[in-house]
């Protein structure tokens, strides 16, 4: 579990490992060392919208399948079911880690993977932005 703001008295179960800080320069391997990458998005960008985590991006990448709370705009960003997996409770974030078959995480994965390469690249961005800029 990586990430700075989880509440101080949290009892993490043994087999956890918490990191406060993950340098940027650390993150391909800490995603490629997982099965699926949790996104719990922030409140307040939960309540701006349309304004998703850099650790979707990043675990699509490294082609790791992620499961994300639901927030506005995401689905613009990410073909639910088939590119990104939602879940609105610990119950059905167990159930995939329980029941999703491997073959579907490893293709859900390069889905991920081939859609963030294809649409999220920088140069993908830069393009949007030199559209924009012309048009206005």
């Amino acid at each position: 579990v990586a990430g700075p703001q989880y509440p101080p008295g949290i009892r993490w179960p043994e087999n956890t490992r918490r990191i406060e800080h993950l340098p940027p320069e650390s993150h391909r391997e800490f995603y490629c060392s997982q099965r699926f990458t949790l996104n719990l998005t922030r409140r307040h960008m939960q309540l701006a919208g349309y304004s998703p985590s850099v650790r979707l991006f990043e675990a699509a990448a490294c082609a790791v399948p992620v499961i994300s709370d639901c927030c506005s705009g995401l689905e613009q960003f990410f073909v639910p079911g088939e590119e990104i997996l939602l879940a609105s409770s610990s119950a059905e974030v167990l159930k995939i880690l329980q029941e999703f078959p491997e073959e579907s995480r490893l293709a859900m994965g390069k889905c991920a993977r081939k859609r963030v390469l294809e649409s999220h690249s920088a140069a993908r961005r830069a393009e949007e932005l030199e559209k924009y800029l012309t048009v206005a």
